[in-house]
């Protein structure tokens, strides 16, 4: 039914250009002479995530652990006093991770010069049995959602295997029952970082919003590990954590949550990527007869219309079609693969009736405008596919068979990350300002990045998977470049509240991708 459909992946690769909207962030102001003013840079410690930890193209390696904002941060306090920065390394650039020789975690991605896929040959060396001797001043541990940095025995190697752990903390934890946060404590810090929330919601995100959303309860020890945590949840925990580490004295810096939806891993594969050359036109007769009976159900049911009419190539050379949309499942219509059964038993029989119900009486087509849904990175490769035990012609991803939950992020789930991104940003700025802690607008620089883009220096950087410059080849993560941008606004934070005076740094030091070999 349908046939040579090939996703061409890098043609979604889009080359942002320069627009008058964007902002110029160039750092060409005169020699700056280090000062640390009112704040004591002398033991610094960063608590956060993966971005903090420097995780980038889908592994935790040493490159990228040298070139994280934290790291480059502690570079320039160490001009005015800062003291050592010790890292939890990596054992090579290949990244992953080993637990008794068995690999848990794959290596990091490289682009083949039309999609990322792993380092070829490379096998993780880094074994998690091997506990590093601390204390460390990068507390950044990958996957960490905000009641993780208070969660005692997260660094326990028996939890792992149950999700119960961590096996980035495990490698550096001082004890199997510590926390997070008391591992940070114990060096009395002078200075602290804490970008923190992130993974709160973006795991249910990047899941495609299989997880749960659980506002409302109050006990993150039920939470499954897709789900959203309640922002009371979140309230609570920040406040614990900026009350325990400003206690003696501390200053410090926290960020923000950007918008899930300005990461490539969100925004690169379009909603409409289907050519009208890759549906035959007796394939897209077949469909829309299809689809317009159920249209006609929703209608007489007085419920919108899901499906669009799919458009096949008319043969004329001097036209050109539009792209198709994509099939989705979402979660939230109501079920109507019963209508479908009995309005098409008469012309398809009873058992084909049923499947063809049981396949679409939660599909539509996806949405590309207004609230919209999002196809995850991930999916692309799923897209045209043959999906296993499902008979032709009604088995063709994304086409005569709707992508399943875990493959996107629809309107609805959208919503749901939205409100809950807001009301963690609202405390981490009253918290901020209630506590006199500097504070980084990062959803503001993520946006700005994933719409106009911005002017460093003589480089333009914006959010376009791959040619952008600022995110790494997993889509979530920052290249080394943007990590030594973000840097610049933390500093830029200190120095407006704590009066400190830093050199910045410039993009053409850092490079915005990495190759193969390190």
């Amino acid at each position: 039914m349908i046939k040579n459909i090939k996703w061409m992946f890098i043609a979604s690769l889009v080359l942002a250009s320069c627009t008058q909207d964007e902002v110029d962030y160039s750092t060409t102001e005169p020699e700056v002479i280090p000062e640390a003013g009112s704040a004591d840079f002398s033991k610094y410690v960063a608590l956060g995530n993966s971005l903090t930890a420097g995780y980038s193209d889908g592994a935790l390696f040493i490159a990228g652990q040298n070139n994280s904002y934290a790291k480059l941060l502690a570079d320039q306090f160490a001009t005015v006093g800062g003291g050592e920065f010790k890292i939890p390394l990596m054992n090579d650039n290949y990244g992953g991770l080993l637990a008794a020789g068995t690999p848990i975690q794959g290596v990091r991605l490289i682009f083949n010069g039309s999609s990322p896929v792993p380092l070829p040959g490379a096998v993780p060396t880094t074994d998690i049995t091997n506990v590093l001797t601390g204390p460390f001043n990068n507390m950044g541990v990958p996957g960490a959602k905000s009641f993780h940095l208070l969660a005692n025995g997260y660094g326990n190697i028996a939890g792992v295997s149950a999700g119960l752990s961590n096996p980035y903390f495990v490698r550096f934890a001082s004890s199997p029952t510590t926390s997070i946060l008391a591992d940070a404590l114990a060096q009395s810090p002078t200075f602290f970082s804490l970008w923190i929330g992130n993974n709160d919601v973006l795991s249910y995100a990047t899941s495609g919003g299989i997880g749960t959303n659980q506002t409302g309860n109050l006990n993150p020890a039920t939470y499954g590990s897709n789900d959203i945590t309640d922002p009371n949840v979140f309230a609570n925990v920040y406040n614990t954590l900026t009350d325990q580490l400003t206690q003696n004295g501390a200053k410090g810096v926290v960020a923000n949550i950007p918008y899930v939806n300005t990461v490539p891993f969100f925004t690169t594969v379009p909603t409409n990527p289907i050519p009208a050359t890759s549906i035959p036109a007796s394939s897209s007769a077949q469909l829309n007869q299809l689809f317009g009976a159920i249209n006609q159900i929703t209608t007489a049911l007085g419920q919108p219309n899901r499906f669009s009419t799919l458009v096949s190539d008319d043969g004329n050379a001097s036209t050109v079609e539009p792209n198709n949309p994509l099939l989705i499942v979402d979660e939230t219509l109501p079920d109507l693969s019963g209508a479908i059964t009995s309005t098409l038993t008469p012309v398809l029989g009873s058992t084909t009736a049923a499947f063809v119900g049981s396949i679409y009486g939660k599909a539509r087509h996806a949405v590309g405008t207004g609230s919209r849904d999002y196809i995850l990175l991930t999916t692309r490769s799923v897209i045209g596919t043959t999906q296993a035990g499902v008979p032709a012609p009604f088995n063709v991803s994304g086409i005569s068979y709707p992508l399943q939950d875990n493959r996107v992020l629809t309107a609805s789930e959208v919503a749901e990350v939205k409100a809950a991104t807001d009301a963690y940003n609202s405390s981490i700025k009253s918290i901020a300002e209630s506590k006199g802690l500097a504070f980084v607008d990062v959803n503001a620089i993520m946006t700005q990045l994933s719409t106009s883009g911005i002017r460093f220096d003589t480089f333009h950087m914006t959010a376009s998977f791959v040619q952008g410059g600022a995110f790494g080849l997993d889509g979530v993560h920052l290249t080394a470049r943007a990590n030594a941008f973000v840097a610049n606004k933390f500093m830029e934070a200190i120095e407006a509240k704590y009066g400190s005076k830093f050199k910045k740094y410039k993009p053409q030091d850092f490079p915005f991708s990495y190759p193969a070999s390190l």
